[in-house]
């Protein structure tokens, strides 16, 4: 864990029972109603499923979606096959953006897509007790939180009230860069916030970093282009 984030009160086995206790119940009539089924139960079926659905959504050719019919059906219970950290930008919808349906995607989003104690929580939740198999740092072209970070450490600006965090926490992933030559200064701090989040969720213990380690998880990273629509691996 970071130093940042709180120790973890519950054991991995602790918290799945917690998990299994909330999604197991569900209301009879007559007999139990059946739960979704996970689209994917490989890591890399998972990134397969996002990838295909970022290629429809930037061909303008989604799937067509019945968004009533699995209604009850996930009333009972969630089964996401993947779980995106994004940023809070409001021109970035996931569940768009990879052409997927309620009840796919465990989404956190905070604005500069970078990871938090709480946002580390859900993930963890997502991955050990809801069962997602691949998690995505996902990234945008043109990030106002990338480009605010970049300006306050090159020019010491002191931003108003709480923005100033968004910097502090952003810091170490992008200070780097700023360092380095080259042209694109924008498009390499967006790149590298994404792999420093990326890096940071691959390491952390004690349930993400083993289920990475066993093969049951997948960390990757990814920045979504606003003009195109298009998300790129990182």
């Amino acid at each position: 864990m970071c130093e940042m984030c709180p120790e973890v009160g519950m054991s991995r086995r602790a918290l799945m029972r917690v998990g299994a206790g909330m999604l197991a119940f569900a209301p009879l009539t007559g007999e139990a109603l059946a739960q979704p089924a996970r689209k994917a139960d490989t890591p890399d079926a998972a990134l397969n499923l996002l990838l295909s659905g970022n290629e429809r959504y930037v061909a303008n050719k989604p799937n067509e979606q019945d968004f009533s019919a699995t209604r009850i059906a996930r009333s009972q219970g969630q089964a996401p096959f993947a779980a995106i950290l994004g940023c809070a930008d409001s021109r970035v919808a996931p569940e768009l953006a990879f052409d997927q349906g309620p009840g796919d995607l465990f989404v956190v989003r905070v604005a500069g897509n970078f990871v938090t104690p709480d946002g580390l929580a859900s993930l963890e939740f997502g991955a050990a007790v809801l069962g997602t198999k691949v998690i995505m740092v996902l990234g945008h072209s043109s990030c106002g939180a990338v480009d605010a970070t970049v300006s306050a450490l090159q020019k010491g600006n002191d931003l108003p009230g709480h923005i100033a965090d968004l910097v502090r926490a952003m810091k170490p992933g992008i200070e780097p860069v700023l360092k380095q030559t080259g042209d694109d200064l924008a498009k390499r701090a967006v790149i590298a916030n994404v792999r420093y989040n990326v890096q940071r969720l691959q390491q952390e213990k004690p349930i993400l970093a083993d289920m990475v380690a066993s093969g049951k998880l997948r960390v990757v990273g990814g920045v979504y282009d606003l003009a195109t629509g298009k998300v790129s691996l990182v």
